[in-house]
């Protein structure tokens, strides 16, 4: 999948080989900023990092079409580790091509089915950031670590999740978490135990309810698309085990969402290898 790279003269398609967020090379230490979200929220990045937190940034622009393809890919990672109330901390920055309105249509359009991060537009100071970094590439993700030093300012190319999770750097003990946002704590459920993983094609899943509660679990694959639902009914408080069939899914990864009455109670990654 190409990248889109912007010149004075227009945006012409390439294959960027060289490292995009130019200001800051790998090992350098990133200026502090701080910008608002579609949703009125403010983040500053050294308030991040200042609480261990590593953060990848999203730098895009709505019309550029590999940013849409790999929006799924980023809004997957955002969900899987903790929707930014964990150790990892997503945010994407818009070019200053395109202004709250637009922002949040390109994430619905284009953001798919997990929780999105937080998005800048060009109304929440997404110009100014993009140009500080020197980013002229785009998509292009970069990971910043709690001492503020640059990582990496080019992950890419993707392949799938992984490539970001590969990304992080060796002792960083970054760890999954579920995304709660909007759960009610009483009606909580959560995997306990999944196995085995990889598995052949049918998986049990141990799950754990706070209170009696209507369960139901979606398969997501790697660009974000959902592809098996199962309900498993009303699970009363306690523990409980469940089997799945997955055999009719093709062989890779695939992200499981527990939904406790309509809301993501917790996440989990799978491997279907036959």
């Amino acid at each position: 999948m190409k990248r889109i790279l912007l010149s004075l003269i227009g945006c012409l398609s390439a294959i960027i080989m060289l490292a995009q967020a130019d200001n800051y090379p790998a090992g350098s230490s990133v200026s502090d900023f701080t910008v608002t979200d579609t949703d009125g929220n403010t983040h500053n990045l050294y308030t991040y990092t200042s609480q261990g937190k590593h953060v990848v940034l999203d730098f895009f622009f709505a019309a550029c079409g590999p940013c849409q393809f790999w929006q799924p890919t980023f809004s997957e990672l955002h969900e899987l580790y903790g929707c930014n109330e964990g150790d990892l901390i997503t945010i994407s920055i818009n070019n200053g091509d395109d202004n709250d309105a637009e922002v949040i249509a390109y994430e619905q359009t284009y953001g798919g089915s997990f929780a999105h991060a937080p998005a800048v537009s060009n109304q929440g100071g997404g110009e100014d950031v993009t140009t500080d970094f020197g980013v002229g590439a785009f998509p292009t993700f970069v990971l910043i670590d709690p001492s503020n030093v640059m990582v990496n300012n080019d992950i890419w190319p993707l392949t799938d999740i992984n490539t970001f999770i590969d990304a992080f750097p060796q002792g960083s003990n970054i760890q999954q978490m579920a995304c709660v946002v909007g759960i009610d704590e009483q009606s909580v459920a959560s995997f306990t135990d999944a196995f085995p993983i990889p598995t052949s094609g049918t998986i049990t899943l141990n799950i754990e309810a706070v209170t009696s509660t209507q369960l139901t679990v979606e398969v997501f694959d790697v660009l974000g698309q959902q592809v098996l639902t199962e309900a498993f009914g009303v699970i009363t408080s306690g523990g409980s085990t469940n089997t799945m069939d997955l055999s009719s899914l093709s062989d890779g990864q695939y992200i499981m969402k527990l939904m406790a009455e309509n809301e993501v109670a917790d996440v989990k990654r799978i491997i279907l290898a036959r």
